[in-house]
């Protein structure tokens, strides 16, 4: 009886430890679904965006890109096309053709997996571009919007300006010709024309939008162009507060230029060789002494001041490089203003082919000018007397 007894117990004995065994097995194969279960599940409670197309995916995609996203789920829901083939196309459509991604993503990266009845792809992506850099981009539409953002930019001397501009088919050099333009048209601030560079996103001509960088190097340092930026502004605002006896019409013009030939003595512009070029308003209102360049920007400048319309002219001179202004006058028409000379003052097309002056006159920029003398031009008149003319 003992010996049945203790055989009882030793064959319980070995069905505890079975069962034992067994329970482990299975606790050990649930763990293991658990842990899988956690992988498919990636992205579940999310806000992860739900498509169905391929469209709606490369814009899922973009969105990510948008937010400044580095990981992301998108969940592709009762989904017909080839899965693997879309995610690699989206992702390669949004890092490569698509401005915002060509300009700010290093590079895109996935991973699916199928959870019952959808994909769960997780988005891996790699940025060139901080957000804050992202952020600054300006939204433009049209040459006049691109140079009042090129304007700010070089009234500030900052190094960069990034711009998204709609319907534009254009290339890197007409973007140069719009910041040249947008530096002569901010005098106080042209202190030497900065190099441009330019660099189109996506580079390939696709669509009709894209997003612009354009980095700008100047000579001397920001805080160096700033403290003579201020002088210059000084120097402009006292030569102007004088001229408040010939604030109304045109004689307010005729008072600017006078009030500048008697500040500024004309020099002919140097070559590479000769130092440094005298080819700023600051070197004509506050040195003394400029070229035609520094003639122009200065009197673009005390029109500025004035509230009056100034532009300088880029063209030659006998075959040599030179700048002049044109003015519109009150009664709406356009002449000629080259501070440079003493009888330089309101003349028309004619009268400047005639003496040797040459432009491009299919520049839609550049207006017309009347044949006649707007206004009277003889070297004396009554608004002389406000200075001594050292020329």
């Amino acid at each position: 009886m003992r010996g049945k007894t203790r055989a009882c117990l030793a064959l319980a004995l070995s069905a505890m430890l079975v069962l034992s065994g067994c329970a482990a097995m299975l606790e050990q194969t649930y763990v293991r679904v658990e842990r899988s279960e956690d992988q498919l599940s990636v992205g579940e409670g999310s806000s992860a965006a739900e498509v169905s197309s391929r469209a709606e995916l490369t814009t899922a995609v973009l969105n990510l890109v948008r937010q400044g996203v580095e990981q992301g789920t998108v969940r592709l829901m009762d989904y017909r096309g080839d899965v693997e083939s879309d995610l690699a196309g989206a992702c390669l459509e949004v890092a490569q053709e698509d401005p915002l991604g060509a300009y700010a993503v290093e590079s895109i990266k996935y991973d699916y997996v199928r959870v019952i009845s959808h994909y769960e792809a997780n988005i891996y992506i790699t940025y060139r571009r901080t957000q804050e850099q992202v952020a600054a981009i300006a939204k433009v539409t049209g040459s006049s919007a691109i140079r009042t953002e090129l304007r700010a930019a070089l009234a500030e001397f900052r190094g960069e300006v990034v711009l998204q501009i709609s319907y534009f088919n254009e290339d890197e050099e007409y973007i140069r010709e719009l910041a040249r333009q947008a530096y002569y048209e901010t005098p106080v601030a042209a202190l030497g024309e900065p190099g441009i560079a330019v660099t189109l996103y996506p580079d390939q001509a696709t669509g009709y939008r894209r997003i612009v960088e354009i980095r700008l190097a100047y000579s001397r340092p920001a805080d160096e162009l700033r403290r003579l930026s201020v002088e210059l502004a000084t120097a402009a605002e006292t030569l102007t507060g004088a001229l408040t006896a010939y604030s109304e019409g045109d004689e307010s013009l005729r008072a600017a230029y006078n009030a500048l030939r008697g500040t500024a003595t004309y020099i002919p512009a140097l070559s590479e060789n000769q130092g440094e070029a005298a080819n700023t308003a600051w070197h004509a209102l506050v040195a003394g002494e400029a070229d035609s360049e520094g003639m122009a920007l200065a009197f673009a400048l005390l029109c500025q001041r004035q509230g009056r319309e100034c532009m300088v002219v880029r063209g030659t001179l006998d075959g040599l490089p030179h700048f002049w202004n044109i003015i519109r006058l009150e009664n709406g028409e356009y002449r000629h203003v080259d501070a440079s000379r003493a009888d330089g003052f309101a003349l028309s097309d004619a009268q400047l082919l005639s003496q040797g002056y040459a432009w491009d006159r299919e520049d839609s920029n550049i207006p017309l000018c009347g044949e006649q003398p707007a206004v009277q031009t003889e070297e004396q008149t009554e608004t002389d007397v406000f200075v001594e003319n050292k020329n």
